[in-house]
């Protein structure tokens, strides 16, 4: 059953490829503010059989999938690209498991990403930066009702609701690092960098910020009681520079967050690969090393259905970023 269910999500995704993904359900504008030119599906003519980036790029993007609930239907994000304005934007569809009743639940010129089912399926909750940064927004499968929950400063970059549907699990980034303008305050336009840590820039990206996650109580479509899991610490949770939201799980209970950090600085940091899952106790903010002893590269928690295993990623050794999971 989960082969046939797994072809079928295939064949649908290569069904929509070849499709044109304008606006299907024409009873329905889709939500979202649209000024300006919106980035959609390129129109491209084939001459001479030649297959070209410009063709390749029309096309659109599918991913992030998620089966309904009830499964019966599929959520799904298509990113489109425009060449002249070098740029992309995602967009978001629904489609019945049987590939019929396509529908597009977004079209405008932000991005939405992050799609996932809540309410049983009743609503769909979003990442949108509609409103100038990142934020979670919700809306109905059939488009309508699209409604902004958060207002978080800096923005969001995931999210999870819990299981019960009472809190949020996000990560966004802080500020861990010390800028030469904070430490010289009559200097406000001071781009110089002062650098005192080996890890001063990871990879192409200069480390003053770090991702954090946060929970929060969700009352009435608002976010309150806002708590940084890793308050006051310089470590990242999820780990740089490609961790995301499959780095951070709820419990089937809602009582436990499991998270993926590597818990160094300095030289320790920059030569070594060693990463813990940590759980953190939602009611009392205690937290627990899982993997302790453990040397290797310990990532992407994910509980059993029933919360009596906890299963993840794993390298056996420290050290090494290749070695086999």
């Amino acid at each position: 059953m989960k082969i046939k269910s797994i072809f079928m999500t295939i064949a649908i995704g290569a069904g929509l490829l070849g499709c044109s993904t304008g606006q299907e359900s024409k009873g329905d504008k889709p939500a979202g503010k649209q000024p300006g030119e919106v980035i959609g599906k390129a129109s491209v003519t084939i001459q001479d059989g030649r297959m070209t980036p410009e063709a390749l790029y029309s096309f659109g993007r599918i991913g992030d999938v998620h089966v309904s609930p009830d499964k019966s239907q599929l959520l799904y994000q298509v990113t489109y690209v425009s060449i002249k304005q070098n740029k992309t934007n995602p967009e978001l569809f629904i489609i019945a498991a049987d590939g019929s009743k396509k529908k597009q639940l977004t079209v405008t010129n932000t991005r939405e990403s992050n799609p996932q089912w809540i309410e049983n399926g009743k609503r769909i909750a979003f990442l949108s930066d509609e409103s100038g940064s990142p934020q979670i927004w919700t809306i109905h499968p059939d488009g309508g009702g699209m409604t902004q929950i958060s207002n978080v400063e800096g923005g969001i970059s995931g999210f999870r609701f819990s299981p019960d549907g009472k809190k949020i699990l996000f990560y966004k980034d802080v500020k861990v690092a010390t800028s030469a303008a904070d430490r010289y305050p009559d200097l406000p336009q001071a781009s110089g960098r002062i650098v005192d840590d080996l890890m001063y820039k990871h990879w192409d990206t200069w480390v003053e910020n770090v991702p954090h996650p946060f929970v929060a109580d969700l009352n009435k479509n608002k976010l309150s009681n806002i708590k940084d899991l890793l308050e006051g610490e310089p470590y990242e949770s999820p780990m740089l520079p490609f961790g995301g939201i499959e780095q951070l799980a709820w419990s089937p209970d809602g009582k436990t967050i499991a998270y993926t950090c590597r818990k160094k600085t300095g030289r320790e940091y920059a030569v070594s690969t060693n990463s813990d899952i940590y759980f953190y106790n939602v009611e009392t903010g205690t937290t627990t090393n899982m993997t302790e002893g453990m040397a290797g590269y310990d990532t992407n928690p994910q509980f059993s259905p029933d919360g009596r295993y906890l299963a993840w990623q794993s390298m056996e050794r420290d050290g090494y970023e290749a070695d086999k999971n």
